[in-house]
């Protein structure tokens, strides 16, 4: 499997090209602010043909880029409902800090020409590729994360969790449709329930693994303990 990966934008979200090989079609996921050049470069050294577009969430840093993106290539993309609103109006789900980047630029945002919606354990075959979808919310309420398997010693998949895990983190919830109760079910229920040897490639910073995540990740550690309270919320530090 190839798999590029580079940070985009101001925000430094991670956006990752995906195939089975070179010379072969591929999927796009988060391709956020100033993202094509560096999809392009991708997509002309390996020789490859972007054919999906997926979205981790609909948070302005990770979908900057997926009209022209999709565009370009002649790409579905593909997003949640509930965060689907915000491919035409980002601007309902940032933070004050991002907004205040924005201020004075004229920038409208408009939907791909081709469009198609996620739901919970739906398993995509594009590119050759198999990505099962989990709807993680607490994040947004459109949250999701796309795993697919690796054929490699040690490794059975790989984890695009979006703003959902970090290395040592987990995303904020302070955000328009952000809930950390819902952040926590999804951890508990769509991470901890998953094997130690599937690698986590997240929306911003470097890669980790669920068996690092269980064992030093301050927010797993709590909910193992089932010792969850309001103070760990404090400690989220990480998305937009």
């Amino acid at each position: 499997m190839l798999i590029a990966g580079f940070p985009a934008g101001s925000w430094a979200a991670n956006c990752y090209v995906v195939a089975t090989g070179p010379g072969s079609e591929c999927v796009v996921v988060d391709p956020g602010q100033d993202a094509a050049p560096g999809i392009a470069d991708i997509v002309r050294e390996h020789r490859l043909k972007p054919v999906a577009v997926l979205l981790t969430h609909g948070h302005i840093d990770h979908m900057w880029s997926v009209t022209p993106v999709s565009g370009t290539y002649d790409a579905t993309a593909w997003i949640h409902p509930s965060d689907r609103h915000l491919l035409t109006d980002p601007m309902a789900g940032i933070s004050r800090e991002s907004a205040a980047m924005l201020l004075g630029g004229k920038y409208e945002f408009t939907e791909p020409d081709d469009v198609s919606e996620l739901t919970d354990g739906q398993r995509l075959e594009l590119a050759g590729l198999d990505v099962v979808v989990d709807h993680t919310p607490g994040h947004t309420e459109g949250s999701v994360a796309f795993r697919t398997p690796y054929a490699t010693d040690g490794v059975s998949e790989v984890m695009f969790s979006g703003d959902l895990l970090f290395a040592g983190s987990i995303g904020r919830t302070d955000l328009p449709g952000g809930d950390h109760p819902s952040m926590l079910e999804s951890l508990r229920h769509k991470v901890l329930s998953l094997p130690d040897d599937i690698v986590v490639l997240p929306g911003h910073g470097e890669q980790t693994s669920i068996g690092r995540e269980r064992a030093t990740n301050p927010f797993l550690l709590d909910l193992a303990d089932e010792g969850v309270g309001d103070d760990s919320a404090a400690r989220v530090t990480r998305g937009l």
